[in-house]
């Protein structure tokens, strides 16, 4: 991963036999994970909302040289913890063993929504569906070969923070006293590094061969920043900055392609763009800030988010 040896999709090992869980695997992100991954031999649950649309974009990978037995569709709505206990529990039914969770899929400054559960959509989606997903299928993937959780997080962690109440709860977890969409999604963002960080520090202290990575795209163009995002950051993101700074999904997929398949990535990395400010560029190890690195951080945020979610992992509290 030096400035003369840029790691590209070309360089992903073989994955045959592999089993891989993208969420949000429809567009974007998590597409071009998708179907990198399926080119290299991988089999592929695409964990999206719609499946309708998720089968359409199965079909359209297959005329493009995917195999169709390496592509599954499969509804899951991580804003809705029910929906994840439902795609947990098929997916139980349907795999012995898997490989490799990304945690991909997220939303991005909409106006002030709640999930099913009544928790903050941002915050729901991007941190406690995927933080149940992880712990619902931890199992399945101590049983896989070289298994990994990737969670996608953003340089916009560096912008984020948590706070807690006096019950241990996250502050303002709904948005009710104040709800200001960036601030929201950084937080969630910051969430993310957080939970990825402490996801490696319990996973090694049960020793799980599970290795828990984080990675995060840069600036990349996609339709997280023009659907259903509030019209300042519609207007920021989808119609001044992707055409002038933003790179190709196919490109801000390396981060986190590199996290799930280079042999030499160990647990606890962050890997991100090696471009100016992180924007852009080719996978390389990059820094996770001090306050998501902070463990009595991660024990707060992990003890609520079993909460919330009511799901436990099976790993030894450090």
């Amino acid at each position: 991963m030096t400035k003369k040896q840029r790691w590209t999709a070309e360089l992903i090992p073989d994955q045959t036999g592999r089993v891989f869980v993208v969420t949000g695997a429809n567009s974007g992100l998590g597409l071009a994970t998708t179907r990198a991954l399926a080119l290299r031999g991988g089999r592929v649950v695409l964990a999206v909302r719609d499946e309708e649309k998720g089968r359409a974009v199965a079909e359209d990978l297959t005329t493009s040289g995917v195999a169709p037995d390496l592509l599954d569709v499969r509804r899951l709505d991580l804003a809705d913890l029910t929906s994840v206990r439902t795609f947990a529990g098929r997916m139980r039914e349907e795999h012995p063993r898997l490989d490799v969770l990304v945690n991909n899929a997220g939303v991005l400054a909409p106006p002030r929504t709640l999930s099913p559960q009544g928790h903050e959509l941002q915050f729901a989606v991007n941190h406690l569906g995927h933080f149940a997903l992880t712990g619902l299928l931890l199992d399945l993937l101590a049983a896989g070969r070289a298994p990994r959780v990737v969670t996608v997080s953003s340089i916009n962690h560096r912008q984020g923070s948590l706070r807690f109440d006096a019950h241990g709860e996250v502050d303002d977890l709904d948005g009710e006293r104040g709800y200001a969409p960036m601030a929201f999604y950084n937080r969630s963002k910051f969430a993310n590094a957080v939970f990825g960080q402490e996801l490696h520090r319990r996973l090694t202290a049960s020793g799980s061969p599970v290795r828990a990575v984080l990675a995060h795209p840069g600036y990349t163009a996609t339709a997280l920043q023009t659907k259903d995002t509030s019209g300042l950051a519609r207007l920021v993101f989808g119609h001044i900055g992707n055409p002038l700074l933003a790179q190709r999904p196919e490109r801000g997929a390396l981060p986190q392609l590199y996290a799930a398949t280079a042999p030499d990535v160990r647990g606890g990395e962050f890997i991100g763009p090696d471009g100016p400010a992180e924007l852009r560029g080719a996978p390389t190890r990059v820094r996770l800030s001090d306050a998501a690195a902070d463990p009595d951080t991660g024990r707060r945020l992990w003890e609520a988010s079993e909460r919330l979610t009511d799901v436990r992992f099976p790993v030894t509290a450090r």
